[in-house]
């Protein structure tokens, strides 16, 4: 949980810190503002995958389930910047599956906390793997990183991409391939 109280403070003291004046008009609502939005931002915290991932359907059929174009927003762990990008989700159900939307509240859960991108995709195979229990589960990222984009190197539309395979995925080369023919790559 955020403490709206806490953020209000540090946001008072980075506003005087890089030479600002929080009373001036223009920020007197800005520290209160900047809380809500961490609220929002780092909701991820207080959230499991479990909650989405334990609505399960049978079905007949254990073929690969893919939902892509998952659009997600984070924060960079190091430097408190944004990062964004897509998702893309395969598995290879065990009898049952997930509705398609827990597939995207459950990439949310994790960008919605302070992150490395290598993490948040490793978190989201792992979750998947962990509360729907699938044969094998695959998970694809490529984002934006602001701290690339707007300092540092300053390298615009510059893309990390992230793998995270799990159970057949890593066992069954031909699977992967056919994750990444279906995505179009």
């Amino acid at each position: 949980m955020v403490d709206q109280e806490k953020v209000e403070t540090a946001i008072k003291l980075l506003l005087e810190g890089i030479g600002e004046d929080p009373t001036r008009e223009g920020l007197l609502e800005t520290p209160a503002r900047v809380a809500r939005m961490y609220g929002e931002i780092a909701g991820g915290m207080d959230q499991s995958a479990e909650e989405h991932l334990s609505k399960t359907f049978a079905v007949a059929s254990n073929d690969l389930v893919i939902e892509r174009d998952i659009t997600f927003y984070s924060l960079c762990e190091h430097h408190l910047l944004p990062f964004y990008g897509k998702a893309a989700i395969g598995y290879i159900p065990n009898g049952r599956v997930a509705g398609l939307s827990k597939l995207a509240r459950t990439v949310e859960v994790y960008a919605r906390r302070l992150q490395l991108q290598e993490q948040l995709c490793t978190q989201v195979a792992d979750a998947l793997m962990e509360y729907l229990a699938p044969q094998g589960a695959i998970v694809l990222m490529e984002a934006e990183h602001m701290c690339m984009t707007m300092r540092g190197v300053q390298k615009p539309g510059t893309k990390t991409v992230t793998l995270a395979r799990r159970g057949v995925f890593e066992t069954d080369p031909s699977l992967e391939e056919r994750f990444f023919r279906m995505l179009g790559r």
